[in-house]
């Protein structure tokens, strides 16, 4: 973990739901905390919502990009579960390129790396967000079933090994 934060590397956390994608994410700040460092959690909406709210009242929202883009380790939760709208992929973009090169990003998403992209609605800014993310970065690809609702096959394991 130590060496992943001095050199300011990013990962990038995709699978489908229930997978344990935002469990390893918090498990990774967790481990960012007991070895000195600064983490800040939060889901991708929560954030856009912060920073769209502190663009709205016209005084904070510098205040607000520094919260984001000081901590030594963000992990951002859920990223493109919904559709990014109005000025959320230059909020993005700009959280993105402030952490570049000086601090560690954890991302986690049920949609594919390929499929971010569209996320920006601007290539040119999505190709530059990309090119940044991308750059010193871990992508862990994780697949299998939910652990919340397991196919009715384990389920039945898991059930009869409880009973012994």
């Amino acid at each position: 973990m130590r060496l992943l934060l001095e050199r300011h590397d990013n990962v990038l956390i995709v699978g489908p739901t229930g997978v344990g994608k935002s469990r390893l994410a918090q498990a990774l700040g967790h481990r960012a905390c007991r070895a000195g460092y600064s983490a800040l959690y939060l889901g991708a909406n929560e954030l856009l919502q912060q920073l769209r709210a502190a663009r709205g009242d016209g005084s904070s929202y510098e205040k607000r990009l520094v919260r984001f883009t000081s901590p030594d380790l963000l992990i951002i939760d859920d990223l493109g579960l919904r559709g990014l709208t109005q000025n959320e992929p230059a909020d993005l973009y700009e959280v993105v390129r402030q952490r570049y090169e000086r601090k560690s990003t954890v991302i986690t998403s049920n949609r594919a790396i390929e499929e971010w992209p569209p996320l920006f609605g601007d290539p040119l800014m999505a190709s530059a967000a990309m090119d940044r993310l991308l750059h010193h970065s871990h992508v862990l690809v994780i697949e299998g079933d939910s652990f919340r609702n397991p196919p009715p096959t384990r389920r039945r394991k898991s059930s009869s090994q409880e009973a012994r």
